[in-house]
């Protein structure tokens, strides 16, 4: 396993509540009683913890805001197309979020957080000229990168495919979606499509939609972004699956 960075406060806790034995070191600065909690349980649980002063941290974080707290993992891959598999095969009514192209670290982290409350079963995004789980992302994602499996895929559009065999209707957002979110199914076994910060969804990714839609808009502005228009699907979603 390579060793990455996790930062701040939520991440670090995330890691500690769900994976501590992949912690291996960390460096903390005693600025709140929260990051004095994350000490503390990092010391009980016989990680080596470093004083550090917030020049120091810094430093370490290299631009990525750290809350006086950065420790140092064993970091697991993505999981692949198998893995997607197995886990729908094993949720009652899933609920996927897609990302095609999506290459704001911030973005990645900020629909991992929203997926993770909204119930979803994993994000699904393509190995290739997208963003990945980095420091930024994690930091984002505020512990929702250990609560919601990230799955990478070679080829988004059979993967859409696959998802389509295994019975999931998928909803791809779209400023010129032919019918608005809120008229759409999204009861059933879903995922649900969001395209890269500039382009949208590809034509091919477009294709191997189910159906098109548009989230309607009153004021002047004709989009959003793919963070916020990916969380307002989810918890969309979410109402009309808890109804």
């Amino acid at each position: 396993m390579k060793r990455e960075l996790a930062m701040g406060v939520n991440a670090v806790a995330a890691l500690l509540d769900h994976s501590p034995e992949r912690i291996v070191r960390g460096w903390v600065s005693k600025s709140s009683k929260r990051i004095e909690k994350v000490h503390e349980t990092l010391l009980e649980l016989g990680v080596p913890v470093e004083p550090a002063d917030d020049r120091a941290l810094d430093r370490r974080a290299a631009g990525v805001r750290h809350q006086g707290v950065i420790v140092e993992f064993r970091a697991s891959e993505p999981l692949g197309l198998g893995d997607l598999q197995t886990l729908l095969e094993s949720a009652s009514n899933p609920l996927i979020l897609v990302l095609d192209g999506v290459t704001d670290p911030h973005n990645l982290g900020a629909c991992m957080r929203s997926a993770a409350a909204a119930g979803a079963v994993a994000v699904v995004v393509p190995r290739d000229r997208a963003a990945g789980l980095t420091p930024v992302a994690r930091r984002a994602a505020a512990g929702a990168a250990e609560l919601i499996p990230l799955v990478a895929v070679t080829n988004l559009a059979r993967a859409l495919a696959a998802l389509a065999d295994q019975g999931l209707w998928r909803v791809g957002l779209a400023g010129q979606g032919e019918s608005s979110l809120y008229q759409a199914d999204l009861a059933g076994p879903l995922a649900l499509i969001a395209g890269s910060e500039e382009r949208g969804l590809r034509r091919l990714t477009r294709e191997h939609c189910d159906q098109l839609v548009c989230i309607p808009m009153a004021g002047p502005t004709d989009s959003l972004n793919v963070s916020v228009a990916a969380g307002i699907a989810l918890f969309e979603a979410l109402r009309v699956r808890s109804t």
